[in-house]
């Protein structure tokens, strides 16, 4: 099997669902996107992903190669799994590097979550359907209330629990006793560092202007501790909830990409920044005791004591902060041995969990979260990262998914 290695591609700026995005659909937002990659070198394939179903677009991998204007003889396919949605695309195109005559695979994903699409009740389409074939299209048009149409992804809750993220991760802060300050103080530290990396210049080269947007428009440069602590508990009013604006990750919309490569794929790209992607792991999990986001909690361990490292071994951990609440609670579970032999089925001691070294330009909470694109977009950032550590160094990268599932990788600077 050819060595696979990751190369940072590029994105939009990520910014408020809702905001100076919302007139773009998702391919509309990947095409710019798209284009930008396909100017660096042409792939030999492409894999894209959107969770948020579509009512007109089925495979969007194939709408984006033709409208980017991407040579057509270019095959392209689309993948989902909630939040690790652009990391498993990337898993998958890891795969197919060196077979089949692939050397370099576009990778990414795009969410709009300002264009979510409004779709019709099943009996309400039917009822609909049965009028049309009538010819009675007028009285179809009337025919409609407003109970007969509702939101593929409702609320932004789980189909089979019927909610939300946030009301799942306040059952996982509670179970796992972790206090708003900790919660705060890692939403606070998110977003000073996004700030650093901005100032600094780090994301100048992986996020291209869009429509005259430049940055990443959800950065708090004036975020602090007081501000964070005065704002109120969001999915739990009980007076037990600890889950804020503020220590949640927003509704974004955006779209990113990665390029996956052999060695011969990443000679076409020239002189830049990659990791070796050496391993990665899967996990799934029954969620309803410990919340839905924590198989990273199981995934990570596996990953690392079947490669036998340690965690002190990881020279950078990129962890996706879709609520700081989720990040503590996985850190919490990889670092205790009872947890990791009961739930991972690790027994190897992994030591503890070296926080220095942990999301260093900021993270989900502060940069943005459009669904399949948070994949591409962490990558990206991780394998630069990386790359400055130099020759050698190693990362963990790891993403949980709504359905009580989850991705890792591990990644060596090439």
């Amino acid at each position: 099997m050819s060595d696979a290695f990751l190369v940072p591609g590029v994105r939009t700026p990520f910014v408020k669902a809702g905001g100076v995005f919302q007139k773009f659909d998702a391919l509309e937002l990947s095409v710019p996107v798209a284009r930008a990659m396909a100017a660096q070198a042409r792939p030999d394939f492409l894999a894209w992903g959107q969770v948020i179903p579509s009512t007109t677009v089925s495979n969007i991998g194939r709408e984006l190669v033709l409208d980017a204007g991407l040579d057509p003889e270019i095959p392209a396919f689309s993948t989902i799994m909630a939040c690790s949605t652009s990391m498993m695309a990337t898993i998958q195109a890891a795969g197919m590097i060196g077979k089949g005559g692939n050397h370099l695979g576009l990778v990414g994903g795009v969410e709009t979550m300002s264009r979510v699409p409004i779709a019709l009740k099943p009996e309400a389409a039917l009822r609909l359907m049965a009028l049309a074939a009538q010819g009675k299209l007028a009285e179809a048009a009337t025919a409609l209330g407003f109970d007969d149409f509702n939101l593929p992804v409702k609320g932004w809750a789980n189909r089979i629990s019927g909610r939300s993220m946030g009301e799942h991760t306040e059952d996982t802060v509670k179970h796992f006793n972790i206090a708003r300050e900790d919660q705060d103080r890692i939403a606070l530290l998110s977003h000073q560092r996004a700030v650093a990396g901005q100032d600094a210049g780090f994301f100048d080269d992986l996020v291209i202007a869009i429509d005259g947007v430049t940055r990443d428009g959800l950065v708090r440069r004036d975020s602090t501790a007081e501000k964070l602590a005065a704002l109120p508990p969001v999915f739990d009013r009980s007076g037990r909830g600890s889950i804020t604006a503020g220590n949640a990750s927003p509704l974004t919309d955006g779209a990113a990409a990665i390029w996956v490569a052999d060695a011969e794929g990443r000679a076409k790209l020239g002189d830049r920044p990659a990791a070796r992607l050496v391993d990665w792991q899967l996990a799934a999990m029954d969620w309803h005791e410990e919340g839905i986001l924590m198989s990273p909690g199981r995934a990570i361990p596996r990953l690392l004591a079947r490669q036998g490292l340690r965690l002190d071994d990881i020279d950078l951990w990129e962890i996706h902060e879709a609520f700081a609440g989720q990040v503590l609670a996985n850190v919490q579970a990889i670092a205790d041995p009872a947890y990791r032999r009961e739930k991972a089925g690790v027994t190897a001691d992994l030591g503890p969990f070296p926080w220095d070294r942990f999301n260093p330009h900021g993270g989900s909470l502060s940069i943005g979260h459009p669904f399949a694109a948070t994949g591409a977009r962490i990558l990206a950032q991780a394998v630069k990262e990386l790359s400055a550590l130099g020759r050698g160094k190693r990362a963990i990268v790891s993403i949980c998914a709504d359905g009580g599932q989850g991705t890792c990788v591990l990644l060596e600077a090439a």
